[in-house]
């Protein structure tokens, strides 16, 4: 298998990129393409022992930057990064792209370029949430901000189909996330999708409200694109800041410190928990390929996991799993 990895994205530069490249090549066995401008990831790699590693290289002149528009970016930068891995997939050169850069013009290029699976109405962006007991899958998180009832039902349905092949979920519970946990709670839109959701064959719970997803009442969270980026980053911000307050408040007492110290390896534990460099990447599900969304300040260790989780929806078949589902 080969994949396909944008060496120029993220907000660390190449370094993190090809070391949690060459770090996937040699613990899942697959031949990881660096994409980028050469000469630099030539530079990168002079650094490491290339012993019993498949790496290659494919040059692409251009970066789309992080503050640039996306759309325009995706069109424009045709020998970008991006693009190029993007089209890698589209032409069977690469089974999955990689990618920590700018994630508007990843979403865009792969709708661009791959473009949609036959019957998919729009493409979601979805990933892994942390939750009690486990993980679930949550999406949309920011592709399809405006959405129709029937958009909502196919994310449930390639939620669904993610959570199996990838996560490895028997029958994954979908939920819809609402402002309350009866039926006829929510927006017209969350009702509407509500009735089509509990029609299918799916294992369709119901409504779900926010502060049940972290308990994991459901496997996979479908929502709008607007509402599930804006809980992920709140997520993301409550996370952050526990833990930094409780470190600020360790600090300010003596005997806490000595209370840390004999909880550390718990304290670390839960940390690690939380941590998304152990989740890998969000996945653009609907389009015609795989493209994998990583954290643009995304470590060696992040890359990999990102990595895995392009290997894991190529080996169970994600995009077949899909195009049956929505037929």
């Amino acid at each position: 298998m080969r994949i396909a990895l944008d060496a120029m994205g993220g907000d660390r530069g190449l370094t993190p990129a090809i070391e949690g490249g060459l770090q996937a090549a040699r613990e899942f066995g697959t031949e990881i393409a660096l994409v980028g401008r050469q000469p630099e990831i030539e530079q990168e790699l002079a650094r490491h022992d290339l012993s019993g590693v498949k790496v290659s290289m494919v040059h692409a002149s251009e970066v789309i930057e992080m503050d640039e528009e996306p759309g325009a970016a995706a069109h424009a930068k045709r020998d970008s990064s991006i693009v190029v891995g993007i089209h890698m997939v589209k032409s069977g050169e690469a089974a999955a792209f990689v990618s920590a850069g700018n994630s508007g013009a990843i979403l865009a290029a792969a709708q661009l370029y791959l473009g949609r699976l036959p019957g998919v109405r729009r493409s979601a962006l979805g990933t892994v949430y942390p939750t009690l007991h486990g993980r679930c899958f949550v999406l949309d998180v920011g592709a399809t901000t405006d959405c129709k009832p029937e958009y909502l039902f196919q994310f449930g349905v390639m939620g669904s189909a993610y959570a199996t092949g990838v996560l490895q979920m028997s029958r994954p519970r979908v939920g819809i996330l609402s402002t309350g946990e009866e039926e006829g709670k929510g927006s017209l839109l969350v009702k509407e999708a509500y009735q089509l959701l509990k029609a299918s064959p799916l294992n369709f719970i119901g409504n779900i409200e926010g502060k049940d997803v972290p308990e994991q009442l459901a496997d996979v969270v479908v929502t709008d694109g607007f509402t599930g980026n804006v809980f992920i980053k709140t997520s993301e911000g409550v996370a952050n800041l526990l833990i930094q307050v409780m470190e600020r408040e360790i600090k300010r007492r003596p005997q806490a410190v000595l209370g840390a110290l004999l909880a550390r390896g718990a304290l670390k534990a839960t940390k690690a928990s939380l941590d998304y460099a152990d989740y890998g990447g969000a996945a653009r599900l609907g389009v015609n390929g795989i493209a994998i969304v990583a954290h643009g300040r995304s470590s060696a260790k992040a890359i990999k996991s990102a990595i895995r989780v392009a290997k894991q929806a190529v080996d169970s078949d994600i995009i077949g799993t899909i195009n049956k589902g929505v037929q």
